[in-house]
């Protein structure tokens, strides 16, 4: 699994298999310690530093990075954001983004150094199952396609590279030293049974480090993103750009947690969260943006896995019409659909009231908008719910044919949960992995 803080592709995929730490990004690395720089008061310092001087371009152990590579990632962070990226966002993404190039220029150095190779053909593999499954196109016409919106194939392909080069790199160099033992997975196992039934939380994470001399910018750093992210940006895009987190490759998703699991700020504002909110929280060591994307009972089944037969009945409004005309067509809609008892009858009404119909089978409670989860648990079967739309999409309501109560839940198998706890231990090895191979690198700014 990736580490670098960048959109990762390869992680994208379908078939990608990415397994996400028990724990949040709040512990230090291994084998690091709190650390002082021992400088005396009262220095001075020699020189003037301008915030406002950007440089664009960087060399990393002679090799360049061009604008045109940062404007080129740019251009799919913009387009991943349905071109929606604040201009003032755009200076913080450049200066991320060449960060993220330079570690890839790192591990794909690394990778070479030890003899790991690559090949075009590999590359060229991937970035075709990338073109049908993220750009729902054949390879051919992806071309154009990033053109269209500023960017190329090329650095979608060395994207591609980067993340197989470091991937083969740590299964060589440090997976094999990441041994979880039997006793740690049982222990898991039996935390598990001991806390059946209570509350388990899907989180979504950007983790900013902080010390207390960048603690004040760190912060205001965090109410930008927040302000991006309630607006409506990407949450997965920003935790690849920003998070510090071994998740950010995730796109943050930190899996499913109790709140035991939790450093105590974060266990707080997790039990006081809706879904879908984001907050920023202080956690050791800097700051958290957290997004509650779920929440469960653990090892419970939950009613919002429970299969639904549905039938919906629509009706749409020409264009032009306003709200005040739609006011009473939608009352009258409700009123006939609220008298339908049983599917059955959902045919006749629909044809009495001018309405498409549709059958709707297989559909999970929790894969229904926010609004109607709650309403259709509530159901019987055969009742309809209260019409849901908007002017411009036609307003709908679904008739309950059937409902499939969700099958026990399964706890982690004693296999997964040992792949799992490996896997977060070969992504803190290889921070520390690539942190030496910045203070290694000789990287000169243009």
């Amino acid at each position: 699994m990736k580490l670098s803080k960048r959109l990762s592709i390869v992680a994208l995929l379908a078939t990608a298999t990415a397994l996400t730490p028990l724990v949040a990004q709040t512990v230090a690395d291994e084998g690091t310690q709190e650390a002082r720089l021992d400088i005396p008061d009262g220095q001075q310092l020699f020189g003037k530093n301008d915030p406002n001087l950007r440089r664009a371009t960087a060399q990393v152990n002679g090799e360049i990075i061009t604008g045109t590579d940062i404007d080129h990632r740019l251009a799919l962070i913009v387009a991943a954001n349905n071109n929606k990226l604040p201009p003032e966002e755009e200076a913080r993404f450049r200066a991320q983004i060449l960060t993220n190039l330079i570690d890839e220029t790192l591990q794909i150095q690394e990778a070479a150094a030890n003899e790991i190779e690559v090949t075009d053909a590999e590359v060229n593999q991937y970035f075709d199952r990338v073109a049908q499954q993220n750009f729902g196109r054949p390879a051919a016409e992806v071309d154009k396609y990033l053109i269209s919106v500023g960017s190329s194939v090329s650095t979608l392909k060395r994207q591609i590279k980067g993340e197989l080069s470091w991937s083969r790199l740590l299964s060589r160099n440090v997976r094999p030293s990441a041994n979880v033992s039997d006793d740690e997975v049982n222990a898991i196992i039996e935390r598990i049974k001991a806390t059946k039934g209570t509350t388990e939380y899907r989180l979504g994470e950007i983790y900013l480090s902080a010390t207390p001399e960048t603690q004040t910018a760190v912060a205001e750093n965090a109410k930008k993103i927040m302000d991006q992210l309630r607006q409506g940006a990407n949450f997965v895009a920003y935790a690849r750009q920003f998070s510090e987190a071994s998740t950010a490759s995730v796109g943050g998703d930190l899996g499913w947690l109790t709140a035991a699991q939790l450093p105590a700020s974060l266990a707080g504002a997790a039990e006081a969260m809706n879904s879908n909110e984001v907050v920023a929280v202080p956690s050791p060591g800097g700051v958290s943006i957290l997004l509650l994307i779920d929440k469960r009972q653990v090892a419970m089944s939950d009613p919002r896995d429970s299969v639904l037969s549905l039938k919906q009945i629509a009706i749409t409004f020409p264009a032009g019409t306003s709200e005040a005309q739609v006011t009473p067509m939608v009352q009258r809609f409700a009123e006939a659909t609220r008298k339908i008892n049983g599917c059955g009858a959902a045919d006749e009404m629909a044809r009495t009231l001018g309405a498409d119909v549709v059958n709707r089978d297989g559909i999970k409670v929790r894969d229904l908008p926010a609004p109607l989860q709650q309403v259709m648990l509530e159901l019987q079967v055969g009742q309809s719910t209260p019409p849901y739309g908007s002017l411009e999409d036609g307003v709908r309501v679904f008739v309950l044919c059937g409902r499939d109560a969700p099958q026990e839940a399964s706890s982690e198998s004693f296999d997964e949960i040992m792949s799992r706890l490996e896997e977060e231990r070969v992504n803190k090895r290889a921070r520390i992995y690539l942190r030496d191979l910045r203070r290694d690198a000789v990287i000169e700014y243009n």
